[in-house]
């Protein structure tokens, strides 16, 4: 993967103005949506998301989730591939696992990259010292299509002090770079925050803070 080239497609879509998604992610539109997957261009995504639009399905509606879902899913398999090339991190068996994207020092992971939730009840400030709280509401409120589970998994937040404009920062792929290499380079298992839930499952996360101000 050419992580410069991703970079400066994510870069167009910033260019352009943010459109809300309209609706929940739900398996119909993921479904429909699926062309995202082998359309790593912006240009081509516009293009593939005209020619795909359903009959009787609204133009500016259907876009703009293709546009998010093409946008969350480049950056996260740059954020992924910004992993993998690192000493100590060794990628997942199976790239199809959606439980484990990679492991650092043996232990498996998945990733998450999120803007600092809005509904989260507390401000950065608290999150910052008290990551175990975010962490938790964050598995909780994960959205239920495909991507909810209770095992192991590394969060990386983004948030924009100066612009409030955290969804930007999908695309600052060589900024990323530099705040997960610090993160690998001091990674220990004890420094982890091991999570109880009710379910009976427990899993080891951490925050690793993407902070731009």
């Amino acid at each position: 993967m050419d992580l410069a080239q991703l970079e400066r497609e994510l870069h167009k879509r910033t260019l352009e103005p943010y459109t809300p998604w309209g609706q929940k992610q739900n398996n119909r539109w993921d479904s429909l949506t699926r062309f995202i997957y082998t359309t790593p261009a912006w240009d081509a995504l516009k293009r593939a998301a005209a020619q795909q639009q359903p009959a009787g399905v609204d133009s500016r509606r259907f876009f703009a989730y293709a546009a998010n879902r093409w946008f969350n899913f480049w950056s996260a398999r740059g954020v992924e591939e910004i992993f993998i090339r690192l000493d100590g991190v060794q990628a997942a068996k199976n790239p199809r696992d959606r439980l484990v994207d990679f492991s650092i020092n043996g232990i498996r992971f998945d990733h998450k990259t999120s803007v600092f939730p809005k509904r989260y009840p507390y401000d950065l400030t608290y999150a910052r010292y008290s990551p175990e709280s975010l962490i938790e509401w964050l598995y909780l409120n994960q959205s239920a299509q495909g991507r909810m589970h209770f095992h192991n998994r590394l969060f990386v937040v983004l948030y924009d002090l100066q612009k409030g404009e955290h969804w930007k920062l999908r695309a600052e792929l060589g900024w990323l770079k530099e705040k997960i290499e610090t993160y690998v380079c001091y990674f220990h298992p004890q420094k982890l925050v091991r999570l109880n839930f009710e379910n009976g499952q427990a899993a080891l996360s951490d925050i690793i803070w993407a902070i731009r101000g």
